[in-house]
């Protein structure tokens, strides 16, 4: 049995490892250097939080989430519009290569039409929802003679036979209560349950890019998932202007966007 203590004016943590083989690498002072260092980061990353924690904004209070799958949404419903920074850097990074595209989700066309500005090669568009469908029909009117596809369903019962491409943009959500629970609660980021599918319609050399919901930085547990598929990933902060009643779970003015590549 080992502990660790670290302590502070505004915190104390304790760390309890029970099983001796627990983190048992060949000598003593390589177990206390790696449990140090987790304590040390763990510490590290609270006080960091405690600081962005304080520029949060209050949100709107979200208590069910309703089947939206052929729901009728509006557009803030579909996305709001602190996100259009957001989307704004993912559109030019999945087109940086000016190459084949695909985007996970129409929503409200605002992540395509700054895709399209990028003068991309060909540009394939999964949407499950009837009436967004509708929405993209009237949108593809203003982009002729552009090499633009629409597939109409889910990207899991449809991205199987679409074959590669040089960018792949991911910006969708959970469609219903158990997908919430399932892919936001119980993983590291959404796209999670993505990444293998990405990495396997993504050409060498291609970038693929989702929405992290990470205010400043990547986590270890998201490094090491992000490495688990591909093979180095770029990233950066993306400042934020936040409205107090945010109906999104989003609080924080930053999130980092992300460029992974295989």
């Amino acid at each position: 049995m080992t502990r660790r203590l670290k302590r502070s004016n505004e915190l104390e943590i304790s760390l309890l490892v029970k099983d001796d083989n627990f983190i048992n690498p060949p000598h003593a002072a390589q177990r206390n250097a790696l449990l140090n260092r987790a304590l040390n980061e763990f510490v590290t990353d609270l006080t960091a939080l405690d600081k962005l924690a304080a520029r949060f904004v209050p949100g709107a209070t979200v208590t069910d989430l309703p089947d939206r799958s052929q729901a009728d949404l509006s557009d803030e419903e579909i996305m709001e519009d602190w996100q259009l920074p957001i989307m704004q850097a993912m559109a030019e990074l999945v087109a940086e290569q000016h190459g084949e595209v695909l985007e996970i989700g129409f929503g409200r066309g605002v992540a395509s039409e700054m895709i399209q500005a990028q003068k991309v090669k060909s540009h394939t568009i999964i949407e499950c929802n009837d009436l967004v469908v509708g929405r993209y029909n009237d949108w593809k009117k203003g982009h002729p003679g552009e090499d633009i596809r629409l597939v109409h369903g889910l990207w899991q019962d449809t991205i199987g036979g679409l074959g590669l491409f040089d960018g792949i943009f991911f910006h969708t959500y959970p469609l219903n209560e158990d997908e919430y629970m399932e892919y936001v609660n119980g993983s590291v980021t959404f796209a999670e349950h993505f990444f293998p599918v990405a990495a396997a319609h993504l050409r060498p050399g291609g970038v693929f890019t989702y929405l992290t919901n990470e205010i400043d930085s990547l986590s270890r547990a998201h490094q090491r998932l992000l490495f688990k598929h591909f093979s180095s990933f770029s990233m950066k902060v993306v400042p934020l202007q936040m409205p107090a009643d945010v109906k999104d779970t989003w609080w924080a003015d930053s999130m980092v966007v992300v460029a992974a590549n295989l």
